[in-house]
């Protein structure tokens, strides 16, 4: 049997091929002369996974495509959708003297409200705070374990994430002193609503890693209820292509359907066991979005009888309504439409201007799956639109 790293270096090796990438290429093309005649002069597929646009971007593959052929981000960016309300609560509680946990990718994202001057955790750590950065969310553990004072995690995440958080609780392996700031969101509710908001949405690259726990079924709404194509997709520069190709076939066909293409890591059923620690531990409830809204079932909050590790009750602190809550982003910052694939990185007046990595205005500018983040590492607009 083949190590993980022998198996690594050959996916690598195949699914970045250059001569089967021109293969894909050609049957693209091929099968968008046919659509063009057929439907339509555009077909505009959703990436759904901010991973999926980076690859989209870092390889060029717009480059290579057809000039009907649009792909827009999705707002699978897990940093990107945290509303600013739960930033403020973890910089406020740090600047009360709990040490406060998060991922490097969330440090700097930035809030609505500043609290004492901290619009980030960021900020909060400057300004001489105890917050800490981490690798996971065991290490977070470890750490409250050894320091025993009150602390704090900032849970973000998708369903990819959040069955750490229930396997550390089931294996008893976090401390007393430590609490989560439960921001675990699920995607295909969110799916749902970009593909009734945005409109248009001729197909869908669902995300491989999400459907690696939660199993391909759960995209069969896409075709079934909307008849909108799609592929659950690996990461790879190919799998993107093949999922490209995969979508154009059927709209070609005209038989939408679900097909995974990441086989070798996708399942249909998904990871059961992972399932069930989320089931026992959390459940599901209607949650807010950053940029979009309150969305239906789409947030994982803890059962009552778990309610010892939920940050919000221990500290006191009141999660906004619905009726409460607005889209919380600054005046200026169009990130809500990127994340809807209704606007690219580049329509907004403030890309690489007022926002950039260095000094992110918008959410979407911190993550490494922040569209426009990624658009700005890559070059800036002027790269990514000529090719």
């Amino acid at each position: 049997m083949a190590h993980a790293k022998d198996l690594r270096t050959l996916t690598k090796s195949v699914f970045r091929d250059g001569v089967l990438a021109g293969e894909i290429v050609k049957m693209i093309n091929d099968y968008w002369e046919q659509v063009k005649l057929k439907e339509t002069s555009v077909v505009k597929i959703m990436n759904f996974c901010g991973t999926h646009e980076y690859a989209s971007t870092h390889y060029g593959i717009r480059s290579v495509l057809p000039p009907g052929v649009e792909l827009v981000a999705g707002p699978g960016c897990p940093v990107c959708i945290t509303p600013s309300f739960y930033v403020e609560a973890a910089v406020k509680l740090a600047i009360e003297g709990v040490t406060v946990y998060t991922y490097g990718d969330s440090y700097k994202l930035p809030a609505v409200k500043a609290v004492d001057g901290c619009r980030s955790l960021s900020d909060a750590r400057m300004m001489g705070h105890d917050v800490r950065v981490v690798y996971s969310f065991l290490d977070a553990a470890r750490d409250a374990a050894t320091h025993k004072k009150p602390s704090v995690f900032l849970a973000v995440g998708f369903e990819t994430t959040c069955p750490a958080y229930a396997s550390a609780i089931s294996n008893n392996l976090v401390p007393p002193n430590l609490t989560l700031i439960m921001a675990g969101r699920l995607t295909p509710p969110a799916a749902k609503y970009s593909v009734e908001r945005v409109g248009k949405v001729s197909g869908v690259i669902a995300p491989g890693h999400v459907s690696t726990i939660t199993g391909a079924g759960v995209w069969r709404f896409l075709p079934e209820e909307y008849g909108v194509p799609a592929v659950v997709a690996g990461f790879e520069p190919l799998d993107v292509l093949i999922a490209i190709a995969l979508i154009l076939r059927q709209i070609l066909e005209g038989e939408p359907r679900l097909e995974i293409e990441y086989s070798r890591t996708v399942t249909w059923e998904g990871n059961r066991k992972a399932k069930a620690l989320l089931e026992r531990y959390f459940e599901v409830v209607d949650a807010a979005w950053r940029g979009i809204g309150f969305i239906e079932r789409s947030g994982l909050a803890f059962r009552e009888e778990y309610s010892d590790l939920d940050a919000f009750r221990v500290y006191g602190i009141r999660e906004p309504s619905r009726e409460e809550w607005r889209h919380d982003l600054l005046p200026g910052c169009i990130c809500g439409q990127v994340i809807l694939g209704s606007a690219k990185p580049s329509d907004c007046k403030m890309f690489m201007k007022a926002c950039t990595p260095g000094t992110p205005y918008g959410p979407c500018m911190v993550s490494t799956e922040g569209a426009c983040s990624i658009w700005a590492r890559m070059g800036g607009s002027g790269v990514v639109l000529e090719v």
